[in-house]
């Protein structure tokens, strides 16, 4: 999405959040200065904002705070889930003025001004949630300094030229341009390929834990190119975007789970595990955002509390066995989001295959959802013995 940016702010550098609705909210500039459009989304964790900063899965996306404070534990090298803040634009309502945390070794207005995020504070963040909760995430601009003093209708027109979310492929700016290999941490197991589609560094890192030579893949990889890392596996990462602009992903995955591969998908790799079945697709009003989302495993009838990213979901029946569309087999609903009744996991019955919505590897989130990557380990394990026998 268009961003333009040229300086730093000061406490005193006027900004304004401008909705496609026409709703404006004035507040100071936080960050670099300048102009910035995405979808305006929010973020319902008390903490972990160097995460979600540094989640590809934010690409596009002005992201709100919840919470009212925010900076307060800086930042550090080792919480950043990749190389770079995602996001397109920054909300916060009460910056810190100082870093107090022994891990931090710089502090998010640093950090922030470096990589160019425009941003808005001393904003009600409050009731601009709520806005976005009645009437669902929309297209928003930052615009701070000279641009917070353009006219009001010429900043609405530069947000509502703005593209939409929707039908937008995004996974090629987030993604990793060329093959490289993450060696395994623990007992070797095998090669798993992964597709990179907006990856976080701590999946590859509990991957790598369970044994497996993590193989990091670039989006456009072709089913020729998994296979020429003779995998045990098959991972599908979380991701920006429109799953139903995917179709290459899909085509590919569809490729993975004819041959029967084990394979295993995180919330976009959820999304498109979905369409590979032969399930459609839709947009959340709002979407899940935040490390305190409750989900159901319909399996344990366990209530975990999840990390989630995402604006679309996948449609299917919650009770009970379907046939997948597309000649997989029996499928179910493995997990339910119970905010809103949203599929939150699918489970394959005839073929090695499941996936979920969210993020099990918890960063900066709850330990709730961490046996999946067990469960993973357990399904190619198995796959390995019954090849083994025939």
């Amino acid at each position: 999405m268009t961003i333009s940016r040229a300086g730093t702010s000061s406490p005193l550098t006027p900004a304004v959040l401008v909705l496609e609705d026409g709703t404006r909210f004035d507040g100071r500039a936080y960050g670099a200065v300048g102009t910035t459009l995405g979808e305006v989304v929010f973020a319902t964790g008390m903490s972990g904002y160097q995460e979600t900063l540094t989640d590809p899965s934010y690409a596009g996306q002005i992201v709100v705070q919840t919470a009212p404070h925010i900076g307060n534990t800086g930042m550090n090298a080792l919480d950043m889930e990749s190389e770079r803040i995602w996001v397109a634009g920054y909300v916060v309502r009460d910056p810190a003025r100082r870093v107090s945390n022994w891990r931090s070794e710089e502090s998010l207005d640093v950090a922030i001004v470096r990589d160019g995020i425009v941003g808005i504070s001393g904003i009600d963040t409050r009731a601009l949630t709520r806005r976005i909760r009645d009437a669902g995430s929309m297209r928003g601009g930052i615009f701070s300094g000279p641009d917070a003093e353009l006219d009001a209708e010429e900043q609405l027109r530069r947000v509502t030229d703005a593209p939409r979310m929707a039908g937008q492929n995004l996974s090629a700016a987030v993604s990793v341009t060329a093959a490289r290999v993450i060696p395994a941490t623990a007992e070797r197991i095998g090669n798993l390929a992964v597709l990179d589609l907006g990856i976080k560094k701590s999946t590859l890192d509990n991957l790598a834990a369970l044994g497996f030579d993590v193989h990091v893949l670039p989006q456009s990889a072709s089913f020729a190119d998994i296979r020429a890392t003779e995998p045990v596996g098959v991972f599908y990462s979380n991701g920006p975007g429109d799953p139903s602009a995917s179709d290459a992903q899909v085509a590919v995955l569809r490729e993975v789970l004819d041959a029967r591969l084990p394979y295993f998908g995180i919330c976009f790799g959820n999304q498109l595990f979905g369409r590979a079945l032969g399930l459609g697709t839709y947009k959340l009003a709002f979407g899940h955002r935040g490390i305190n989302q409750p989900v159901l495993d319909k399996s344990t009838g366990r209530v975990e509390i999840t990390a989630h990213n995402h604006g679309f979901a996948v449609e299917a029946p919650l009770e009970g066995a379907f046939a997948s569309p597309n000649g997989y087999g029996s499928v179910e609903v493995s997990h339910v989001g119970l905010n809103d009744q949203v599929v939150e996991g699918l489970r394959a019955h005839d073929i090695p295959a499941f996936s979920v919505q969210y993020h099990p590897e918890a960063a900066a989130g709850p330990h709730d959802a961490h046996y999946l990557f067990a469960r993973f380990r357990d399904l190619v394990l198995s796959d390995l013995i019954q090849k083994d026998a025939k």
